[in-house]
């Protein structure tokens, strides 16, 4: 059965799926979540599996590298590599359709470009969420102009929702039409540091 938690505050109190024992109110301070979208077990637990996936996905000799997308897959970086049972190599890539908004304004700013080389070697795209799509459909045909050897999309979320040119291989959870902050997502800066995800 649901429990209320009153020391959460928006939080509903006809939320079954994630358990609050690890919640700490301390860690939003005056802000409010309407609800708790995906626990930090439920999170340890895909992310493991999705390593598993990309681990058996590749041999152990393949050259592969991870390519974040900053700054909303930090968090999700961090554990994955953990995750994939061979050695990888891995970098950032700093782009930004979102600012202070809530809803992507379409227009993608490129600010940092990774410094591996990519030829010949099998890149992962890593995303936190994809939503509009923007942000891919913008950054893939540049990264298959350095000559990977193959080129895959794995995301955290997505809300199924965009127009894609490019397929994702792998998906931690089917995402809810609702802005999602935590683990590594934010609004304006706030709430990337809390362990699960929840919504605003």
């Amino acid at each position: 059965m649901g429990r209320s938690h009153p020391s959460i505050p928006g939080l509903p109190s006809d939320r079954k799926e994630a358990p609050l024992a690890h919640i700490w109110n301390g860690q939003l301070g005056a802000r409010q979540l309407r609800r708790i979208v995906y626990s930090a077990d439920e999170i340890q637990h895909r992310v493991a599996e999705m390593g598993t996936e990309i681990g058996e996905a590749y041999g152990p000799r393949s050259d592969v590298l991870v390519l974040g997308m900053l700054k909303g897959s930090f968090i999700f970086v961090a554990d994955l590599v953990r995750r994939i049972p061979f050695p990888i190599h891995v970098d950032f890539l700093l782009a930004s359709s979102y600012g202070n908004d809530r809803v992507s304004s379409g227009k993608v700013r490129l600010m940092y470009n990774p410094e591996a080389s990519m030829k010949g070697r099998h890149v992962i795209l890593v995303e936190d969420i994809v939503d509009s799509g923007t942000t891919i459909n913008r950054l893939m045909p540049l990264l298959q102009e350095r000559g990977p050897a193959s080129l895959e999309i794995c995301t955290l979320l997505h809300k199924r929702i965009a127009r894609l040119d490019w397929n994702v291989r792998w998906v931690g959870f089917d995402a809810p039409a609702e802005f999602l902050v935590g683990y590594g997502l934010d609004y304006a800066e706030d709430f990337r540091h809390l362990p699960y995800i929840g919504s605003i």
